[in-house]
């Protein structure tokens, strides 16, 4: 077990983050939450579980620690982040106390096929509190399900464009066969929930990747689903492979074509900036279409896009200082940190060991935390928000 907890004495309010490594995800949920509720008065738990772990005797383990009063949220990874490096088959417990702020969450059941309003659903949880300016939801989807900017779009119907939103898209190491939420006391699949974080002290939001565009733009000529199935009226996968001069089996065997477009994600402009879509999971080969899950709109410019280890890890750090820049002046209680599964697989092992170590020089000694996930949840302005191969931060005062 390893721990991480602020210093500083004076605040009113407190994080403190605490992981446990244990086959007996019961106890290693009980000993998680021991650690983290280091007073009386926390406000909400988060919790980051492996796939390798049962969840539901996890959140039994934390349920016998921690009152049912206490709100809850929490989902499945592809790995766990915490200070000392990130770890497979563990449970993160971050706990969040004190004065100053309040919370409220909600839940979405069976999200499939009704996406928008899910995310109507879950946008109630963010309540008005005129002596305290700052707020943001916090929110985590099933990475399994298809069209996650729909979800995005709902809760911008609700709340609008002043209320930030971060989260992540839980995940199940890969195997694609069923990710999980927490909420409360239960454990969900196909559902979304969300931590509607009101505050009278700043929150500072960082968006970063460490991708640029390379070559033409493409225009998605013809695309739905999740899919792309045509890039300037031609096929789209070969039009893809083509620009990016992919070797001849990336052109017939789905395994090949993952393992070369995993680290050549494409872009979308949108007004903020170039979003990231990573379209390596569901090729085609007999219908020459490529998807991943995520929607991208038919008459849009995309590119192809290149980046690297050192570009990653420089917007690891990046996404951390914005965050923190947007606390104006005021230290952090403490940072969450959401890094792709994606980009895991595109650095490696000796590569998410310097992105912990980056996250750690940047947090400075306040406790910090997160996941890797199957998609990134961070929108300051306008109605997207969702991202793939980025790393995303929040910064709590």
């Amino acid at each position: 077990m390893s721990e991480l907890r602020s210093t500083r004495t004076e605040q009113r309010r407190w994080m403190k983050v605490a992981q446990v490594r244990d086959a007996d995800a019961h106890a290693a949920g009980r000993r998680a939450t021991q650690e983290a509720l280091i007073a009386p008065d926390a406000r909400l738990l988060l919790v980051f579980v492996s796939p390798a772990l049962d969840a539901g005797r996890v959140l039994t383990g934390i349920r016998e620690v921690a009152d049912a009063d206490i709100p809850l949220v929490g989902c499945s990874t592809h790995g766990e982040i915490f200070p000392g490096g990130p770890a497979d088959g563990s449970v993160v417990v971050a706990a969040l106390g004190g004065e100053g702020f309040s919370v409220r969450t909600a839940v979405a059941r069976d999200v499939a096929r009704r996406q928008r309003a899910a995310g109507e659903e879950v946008a109630q949880a963010m309540h008005e509190d005129p002596e305290r300016p700052h707020r943001v939801l916090v929110t985590l989807t099933d990475g399994l399900l298809r069209d996650q900017e729909e979800i995005l779009r709902g809760i911008y119907g609700v709340l609008g464009a002043s209320v930030p939103l971060f989260g992540g898209a839980a995940a199940d190491g890969w195997q694609m066969a069923g990710c999980q939420q927490l909420h409360g006391s239960e454990v969900l699949s196909g559902a979304v929930v969300s931590a509607a974080i009101v505050s009278d002290a700043p929150i500072g939001l960082g968006i970063r990747h460490g991708w640029q565009p390379s070559g033409e733009p493409m225009v998605v000529t013809r695309a739905g689903d999740g899919r792309v199935y045509q890039l300037d009226d031609k096929p789209a996968l070969d039009v893809y492979l083509n620009q990016l001069d992919a070797g001849p089996e990336a052109y017939q065997d789905p395994a090949a074509f993952t393992a070369f477009a995993l680290p050549r994600p494409v872009g979308i402009q949108r007004r903020s900036g170039i979003e990231l879509r990573n379209l390596s999971t569901e090729p085609d080969i007999e219908g020459r279409s490529i998807g991943g899950g995520a929607s991208i709109s038919e008459g849009g410019l995309i590119w192809a896009m290149d980046g690297g280890l050192d570009s990653i890890l420089q917007a690891s750090g990046d996404a951390c200082t914005e965050a923190v820049e947007g606390l104006h002046g005021r230290s952090p209680t403490g940072l969450l940190t959401f890094s792709c599964a994606a980009l895991r697989a595109v650095v490696g092992d000796e590569g998410i060991k310097r992105e912990g170590e980056v996250f750690a020089t940047k947090a400075a000694g306040v406790p910090f935390c997160g996941f890797y996930t199957y998609g990134e949840i961070a929108r300051t302005r306008g109605i997207d928000g969702f991202h793939n191969q980025t790393v995303v931060a929040l910064a709590l005062a």
